[in-house]
């Protein structure tokens, strides 16, 4: 049984005891007669192979209260997105798939780009972007849902946590983050653990001013967790990176656009599993390197932003007090997997802890050539305003697509 300790600046709801899970979907069901959700799934075509997406939808088939499920399909051919069809077909919500490989919406992403709108590349923050906006253009829900489709250990118990602090007119809050313990034979997590954790608190200690950006980001249990859920409002507004430094990114922005009263995370499942991402020490364009760098790089643009000159001086003492803080970290797991008879392996989590090293000096590098980077994924407001119709053209390209015209 989880705690009830509340800290930070934000609400955080935890997993208490037995959950009557038929009793809350039943409550969702009527909370959502005046608040529909649409549920967004990223998702490579690959994914339609693996045992995760079957055993989703498995337990998606048993859900009355979402009212759509919109795919977002990547790196699928014709005859694949047929297939991608079928499989989601069996869905007895709405679905409408995305496919954004087709001619269709490669035509309205070509129009973006014309009119000098970021759309940023291939990956899941502009999947996610843009399946939220065809959300937006279908104007019925309220409540936008994500979450991954590589969760092994998936279960529709996961949705309706999730999604309940939106739904609940008596809670009514503006975005939701879920989060877990990713541990199951052995601590997982490396990314949190070692270097997103120790990069802000370390970043906090460097300050010569408190940080209420670093003090939000601090306050999330899993801040990288690919699960959250918002008012359709949000998504209308938010900025986000098309890179491995989304999830950074999107708390960034939820920070600036939502007073923390309307803001929570919640403990979504007793165990979550999924695909683990090779460290790739070796090569900074792959693996966790490439992930960590972004991260880290998404983050200190994040606080230029929020008004910190960052400069190499304080670079170079932000290295030698994050690379502190993680090895004192990796001390602090060890026991704490001693004392639940987990393995645990030091000498692995220290070369992480070095690797992670390296991916803050190469993110500290980049910014300091480049403060604006790759330019962030261009709200809808903004597309609207360059394209007015364009919600009409998605809705009715997608519409196409699905009707197979």
């Amino acid at each position: 049984m989880s705690d009830f300790h509340q800290s930070g600046v934000i609400t955080t709801f935890h997993r208490l005891g037995k959950y009557d899970l038929e009793a809350i979907e039943a409550t969702l069901a009527g909370y959502t007669e005046q608040r529909p959700i649409a549920l967004v799934l990223p998702c490579l075509y690959s994914e339609l192979e693996g045992s995760a997406l079957k055993n989703i939808l498995q337990h998606l088939r048993e859900v009355r209260y979402i009212s759509q499920v919109v795919i977002g399909l990547d790196r699928a051919d014709g005859s694949e997105f047929e297939h991608a069809r079928r499989f989601f077909g069996t869905l007895p919500q709405e679905v409408k798939i995305l496919w954004r490989d087709g001619p269709r919406i490669r035509k309205l992403t070509k129009l973006m780009v014309k009119n000098d709108l970021s759309i940023g590349g291939p990956g899941k923050g502009s999947n996610m972007w843009l399946s939220s906006g065809f959300v937006l253009a279908d104007a019925r829900c309220k409540i936008i849902a994500l979450h991954d489709c590589d969760i092994v250990t998936y279960d529709r118990e996961l949705l309706a946590r999730l999604v309940f602090p939106l739904a609940s007119p008596h809670m009514d809050y503006e975005f939701c983050k879920g989060f877990y313990a990713r541990v199951s034979d052995r601590l997982y997590g490396r990314v949190t653990r070692l270097l997103v954790t120790p990069l802000i608190r370390a970043l906090q200690h460097v300050l010569y001013r408190e940080s209420q950006l670093l003090g939000f980001l601090d306050s999330f249990r899993y801040p990288l967790s690919g699960e959250f859920s918002m008012v359709a409002d949000l998504a209308r507004i938010n900025r986000i990176p098309a890179d491995w430094g989304l999830e950074m990114g999107v708390l960034c922005e939820v920070f600036r656009n939502c007073t923390s009263r309307r803001i929570c995370q919640v403990e979504l499942c007793e165990t979550y599993e999924h695909k683990h991402q090779a460290l790739s020490s070796e090569d900074e364009r792959k693996g966790l390197m490439k992930m960590s760098t972004d991260i880290a790089k998404s983050l200190f643009r994040n606080m230029a932003t929020d008004g910190l000159v960052l400069s190499d001086a304080l670079f170079k003492t932000l290295a030698v007090r994050y690379l502190r803080a993680a090895q004192e970290a990796v001390k602090q797991y060890e026991d704490d997997a001693a004392i639940n008879g987990l393995p645990f392996d030091r000498h692995q989590e220290l070369l992480a802890v070095r690797a992670f090293t390296n991916a803050i000096r190469l993110a500290a590098d980049e910014y300091l050539r480049d403060p604006l980077g790759i330019p962030l994924i261009s709200n809808w407001n903004r597309v609207t305003s360059a394209i007015p119709n364009f919600f009409d053209e998605l809705k009715e390209a997608v519409d196409k697509d699905c009707n197979g015209k």
